[in-house]
């Protein structure tokens, strides 16, 4: 079948439509397992399938931005899918596009070939796609692979302890706060491949939304989250029992 990046748009598209409504579904019954105190064990299986989603979205989400209609040439989206792993691409991504803006397809990049503020905002796109987006596609990883209580090593002869206390810890307020987070980097990045005028103008914007999400991430507490459902539906049985 001939390669057509119009079509492949359009199916990335498609997909990530599909992720948003699976996503939506399987928060809205961990809402509901949370408000009725989990009767059926089912929370920890349906944070893990969020988490599974998420990451998902994430890979779906940069193949979105690879396509965009005038963003990369084919040479350049080839080059960026050379990369194996998916967090790879991402800073692949990052560097052909930044290349690409000054019209320097081979250019070292540094403070010489993208000023101070240029390489400034490179350095932090970097750091975020390393700091906060890389656990997130390796537990996706570890969950697609049934690893779901117990994530193993690559060559499955050991347990990895610090994956397993990610995988545990992980709630579905967290996960709001990362896919929160994974949509406002992938909005500077499409600036980026897409707009460098709306890249200038906007990276503050978008960088200062994606911290706030950060900061919610660190600072908000899952067990005033999780009071909040238990209260919302007292109130709606006891609205009930006061109308019957």
């Amino acid at each position: 079948m001939a390669y057509n990046p119009s079509k492949l748009y359009k199916a990335h598209v498609a997909n990530l439509k599909e992720l948003d409504i699976a996503i939506a579904v399987v928060r809205r019954q961990a809402r509901s397992a949370i408000a009725r105190k989990d009767p059926e064990h089912s929370l920890n299986s349906l944070v893990r399938l969020l988490a599974f989603l998420t990451g998902a979205w994430a890979e779906t989400r940069l193949n979105k931005l690879l396509h965009e209609e005038f963003g990369f040439s084919d040479a350049q989206r080839d080059k960026i899918l050379e990369e194996d792993a998916q967090i790879e691409r991402w800073k692949k991504a990052v560097d052909v596009a930044f290349r690409k803006n000054i019209g320097k397809p081979r250019a070292k990049l540094n403070r010489s070939t993208l000023g101070v503020a240029g390489s400034a905002r490179r350095d932090v796109i970097h750091e975020i796609i390393e700091s906060d987006l890389r656990i997130i596609i390796e537990i996706r990883n570890k969950l697609a692979h049934g690893q779901w209580h117990f994530p193993l090593s690559n060559d499955g002869t050991k347990i990895e302890s610090k994956k397993y206390t990610l995988i545990n810890k992980e709630n579905l307020m967290s996960l709001q706060f990362k896919q929160d987070m994974i949509k406002h980097l992938s909005s500077l990045i499409h600036d980026l491949i897409v707009s460098p005028v709306a890249f200038e103008r906007d990276f503050e914007s978008h960088y200062v939304k994606l911290e706030n999400a950060k900061r919610s991430l660190l600072n908000e507490s899952y067990s005033r989250y999780e009071a909040t459902l238990l209260t919302s539906r007292e109130k709606f049985r006891s609205k009930l029992t006061t109308k019957a």
